[in-house]
C-alpha cells in the first residue's frame, strides 16, 4: 500500500510540475482598449444653409468660409467671363443698332458703309446683326446668373461634404487566421468599421 501511495504522490508531483511549467509558458496579455476622441468637428446642420447664404451675398464668400480659397479665382473668372461677353455683345448690338437707325434716316455715312456712300454690309444683315448679338447678350446673361447660382450650390454642397466623416475606422483588410485546434490555417478578408 505504501508503495502505490508512494507511486501516486510521484505522478502527481510530476503532473503538477508539469502543470506549472505550462502555465509559465503560457503568457495572457490584456489590453485596455480606450475609445479615442474623432479628429473631426462635430456635424453642423446649419454650415451648408450658412455657406449658401454667404456665397449668395457675396460670391466667393461661401468658399472662403469652407477653407476652399483656390476655389474664388474660379468664382470670380467665371463670373468676370459672363459679364465680359455680355458688354461686347452688348457694344456689337449696340454698333449694327446705331448703323441701323442711320440707315432708317437716309443717311449713308455709317461704319457698314464705303466711302462713297455704298453699303458694304446690307440693311437686312444690319437686322440680322442686331438679332444675333441680341442673342448673344441674353445667353450671356443666362451663363452669369448660371455660375452665380453654380457658385452656391458649390458653397452648399461643399459645406455637406466636409463634414461627411472619411476615417480609417472603415477598412478592407486581407487576414490570416490560425486555428489552434485544428492546426489548420484559415484564409479571408474582414471589413471593419466602428460606429
Amino acid at each position: 500500500m505504501k508503495s502505490r501511495t508512494s507511486i501516486l504522490l510521484v505522478i502527481f508531483i510530476l503532473f503538477a510540475g508539469q502543470l506549472f511549467a505550462q502555465q509559465d509558458s503560457i503568457s495572457v496579455t490584456t489590453e485596455r482598449i480606450i475609445a479615442e476622441e474623432p479628429d473631426y468637428d462635430p456635424y453642423d446642420p446649419l454650415s451648408p444653409a450658412r455657406a449658401a447664404f454667404y456665397s449668395a451675398v457675396l460670391p466667393g464668400l461661401g468658399q472662403a468660409y469652407n477653407g476652399k480659397y483656390w476655389k474664388i479665382p474660379i468664382v470670380y473668372a467665371a463670373l468676370g467671363a459672363g459679364v465680359y461677353f455680355y458688354l461686347d455683345n452688348d457694344k456689337q448690338y449696340d454698333r449694327y443698332r446705331d448703323a441701323y437707325k442711320s440707315r432708317l434716316a437716309g443717311k449713308t455715312t455709317d461704319e457698314f458703309s464705303d466711302e462713297n456712300g455704298r453699303p458694304i454690309v446690307s440693311t437686312n444683315g444690319l437686322i440680322q446683326g442686331q438679332k444675333f448679338y441680341q442673342r448673344n447678350k441674353e445667353i450671356s446673361i443666362l451663363v452669369t446668373v448660371g455660375m452665380y447660382a453654380l457658385n452656391i450650390i458649390d458653397a452648399n454642397v461643399d459645406a455637406h461634404l466636409s463634414q461627411f466623416n472619411v476615417s480609417e475606422d472603415l477598412s478592407l483588410k486581407p487576414t490570416l487566421d490560425f486555428d489552434r485546434h485544428s492546426g489548420q490555417a484559415g484564409y479571408g478578408l474582414t471589413l471593419n468599421f466602428n460606429f
